[in-house]
């Protein structure tokens, strides 16, 4: 307790002396960010028709389900009883932002991603099944759901169904992330979260995080697997990339604009937090990192014609400061929105353990968690389109 209080500046009350949220709560809206963006992009494909995208559709959903799948365990690490989350199904609080997030997130991972991979990838579950032998042929019968029709007129169905699914799941993904956004925008105590535009904000970010992590993961796959990249592809992902860039980086500085002209009475409380404490994580890594840098690396990309190398090396710079960037808004807004009282009288730190169950090595697992998932996804249920003519490496 001494060393808590040592951080403190000014006047604190004894409850907000030690954060109640910690470094996992700022994994959690950022893995589902992933989530949301990775499949906005998938849909492109499918319902948007965009053809150049097509060789990433796959890759995308899975990469969506990867993370997905680790979402929820920054949660459930940080409950004191984590086996109690179960009973907001059982007797689920209306009320409750936090509670009834359990059934927005079943609902996107059931209904949603999995019965839209399922639909896909059906015709190849039902060909391995038959194909294979020992566990893996288990495995593949079991996938099939005792679905072993893969007629054409079978086929036609699943790609019209799947069709309805995805367009159910665009408004499922925003609804996923813009959520996430909701709850923070309406605890309203705290006036870095109490603002209309951080669920619009938090999407936005959402699908900008998810577009640059599929970029990253289609580069990286295609160099593990010594495969030619589609740079018609490529550029396309890039592209779609810097103009949702460009307007999540709008929103975001109208806010910044509002809270300025408003100018309340927590206004000198949060203008002097960016100029100290989150100078760092808001002007350094978020701002000009992580915001300024990759839209200046995409726009030279799209203003100059680079060579294909070239592109893909700034493709691969832009793509890493963007996850950067979205990371150290997701910290400022959790971390930073408890770091001052609501006196506005005192402030605090916070200092990120390193070996325990909040603390940075598990946050690192948690991270590392989903590409070792997205490995086994892509072994079990390849992605790949390998019919499909690509430029050369």
């Amino acid at each position: 307790m001494e060393s808590l209080v040592s951080g403190v500046q000014g006047f604190m009350y004894p409850n907000e002396v030690k954060l109640q949220w910690s470094l996992l709560i700022v994994l959690y809206p950022y893995i589902t960010g992933l989530v949301a963006g990775a499949f906005i992009l998938a849909s492109l494909a499918r319902v948007f028709d965009v053809a150049v995208v097509r060789p990433i559709y796959r890759l995308s959903l899975v990469t969506a389900l990867a993370f997905l799948l680790v979402a929820p365990l920054p949660l459930q690490l940080h409950l004191g009883h984590p086996e109690r989350s179960l009973e907001m199904y059982l007797t689920p609080h209306r009320t409750s932002a936090m509670a009834m997030f359990g059934f927005v997130y079943l609902w996107y991972l059931t209904v949603v991603l999995l019965l839209e991979i399922w639909l896909d990838y059906r015709k190849d579950i039902v060909l391995a099944s038959r194909s294979h032998t020992g566990p893996l042929k288990w495995i593949y019968t079991a996938l099939t759901l005792g679905s072993q029709d893969i007629s054409p007129r079978a086929l036609h169905v699943d790609e019209r169904v799947g069709f309805a699914v995805t367009l159910i799941g665009i408004p499922s993904a925003f609804l996923l992330h813009g959520y996430v956004g909701f709850i923070f925008g309406s605890v309203k105590a705290n006036p870095w979260w109490s603002t209309p535009l951080m669920p619009v904000v938090f999407l936005l970010s959402a699908m900008v995080s998810g577009i640059a992590a599929v970029l990253l993961v289609y580069q990286a796959s295609s160099l593990l697997r010594r495969r030619p990249i589609d740079m018609n592809c490529l550029d396309a992902v890039a592209r779609y990339l810097f103009y949702v860039f460009i307007v999540d980086f709008s929103m975001e500085m109208l806010d910044l604009i509002h809270r300025t002209y408003e100018a309340g009475q927590s206004f000198h409380t949060l203008d002097f937090m960016v100029h100290t404490r989150l100078f760092v994580s808001q002007i350094v890594l978020q701002i000009f990192g992580g915001t300024l840098l990759p839209l200046s690396i995409l726009a030279l990309t799209l203003a100059f014609s680079l060579s294909p190398a070239v592109r893909r090396r700034l493709y691969a710079v832009a793509g890493v400061t963007t996850l950067i960037g979205i990371f150290a808004m997701r910290w400022n807004v959790v971390i930073g929105g408890q770091l001052f009282s609501k006196s506005y009288l005192g402030y605090t730190t916070y200092k990120v353990a390193f070996a325990e169950r909040e603390g940075l090595t598990m946050a690192i697992v948690l991270m590392i968690l989903p590409v070792f998932i997205l490995w086994a996804l892509v072994r079990l249920l390849p992605p790949w389109d390998e019919s499909r003519a690509v430029e050369n490496l």
